[in-house]
């Protein structure tokens, strides 16, 4: 293994340029005999000579050319390594990658529109998954950042909170209960419940929410898509809780409504969540910046 310095190197390329190693040491403001310690050195590592002695001229050996080739290739890589990370800074590049909980799908790509407009040379990944796949993207450093419903402890996770995300109860517009005020809680299981899977977080906040009441449910129909739970219950086959970011189309179209039930809407919050300790990209913490600082409005 060769072993070398860039100083070295920056040393070698000056001698030569320089044409002996008194000018050399006057023009990098060294004594000669450290110029000609460090060539020394660079020799003893490389094994072979890098200079010919014609009287008071030197020349480069055939070692000495190509150790100065490589010595310049190495320098235009520095250089062109420094002008990727000041275009990192600057955002003029780099990639991001982020994963989405599919309730937050309906908003995340609004989020990645807009920011690819203030950030157009970033490459940009999405991928909108179930909670469970989030997670493992999350702990299996997959991802930059996910933006999905409050993490479990345990995990290793760093969450903050950007954006409310109140769980709603939908029916389709001509349901029975569509006009009924403050429906009680038992009077909502008696009717068919379109749920989300178990595992994902909008049944897990259910669940808990109706634990604390002492009530229990199940699930007419089990679903993992939103878009499935929404289409079924404006066809009539029950009534369903999502979030209420999933549902501003339909309920603006009036083919769904939000129930009046006690107790909802549930109080809950998006989050922008990355693993503990894990250094973002200049892309990344841009995003993060702007998830926090913008998030809402757009969602709004």
């Amino acid at each position: 293994m060769i072993k070398l310095t860039l100083r070295q190197l920056e040393i070698l390329e000056a001698v030569d340029r320089c044409g002996s190693f008194s000018r050399a040491s006057a023009e990098l403001h060294l004594y000669q005999p450290a110029v000609s310690m460090q060539i020394k050195q660079l020799e003893s590592s490389l094994e072979m000579p890098l200079f010919e002695h014609f009287g008071k001229r030197i020349a480069l050996t055939e070692a000495g050319k190509e150790t100065l080739h490589t010595g310049q290739a190495i320098g235009r890589e520095l250089a062109n390594l420094e002008q990727a990370l000041a275009n990192l800074r600057g955002l003029h590049g780099g990639t991001l990658t982020v994963s989405a909980a599919s309730t937050a799908s309906m908003f995340v790509a609004r989020l990645m529109a807009h920011f690819r407009a203030l950030h157009p040379d970033v490459h940009l990944s999405l991928n909108v998954v179930n909670r469970e796949t989030l997670l493992q993207h999350l702990t299996g450093n997959n991802v930059d950042l996910a933006l999905m419903g409050q993490p479990p402890d345990g995990l290793g996770l760093t969450a903050l909170p950007f954006m409310d995300n109140p769980l709603v109860v939908i029916a389709a517009s001509s349901h029975q209960l569509a006009t009924t005020h403050k429906i009680p809680l038992t009077r909502l299981l008696e009717e068919p419940l379109v749920g989300r899977e178990q595992g994902s977080g909008t049944r897990g906040a259910l669940e808990k929410f109706l634990a604390e009441h002492g009530l229990t449910f199940e699930a007419a129909m089990e679903m993992n898509k939103n878009e499935a739970i929404k289409q079924a219950v404006e066809a009539g086959l029950g009534i369903g809780v999502v979030s209420l970011h999933t549902v501003q189309a339909e309920l603006a179209s009036g083919q769904l409504c939000v129930l009046d039930v006690e107790g909802f809407p549930l109080k809950r919050y998006w989050y922008l969540v990355q693993r503990d300790g894990k250094r973002l990209s200049p892309a990344a913490q841009a995003f993060a910046k702007f998830v926090l600082r913008e998030a809402a409005r757009l969602a709004a």
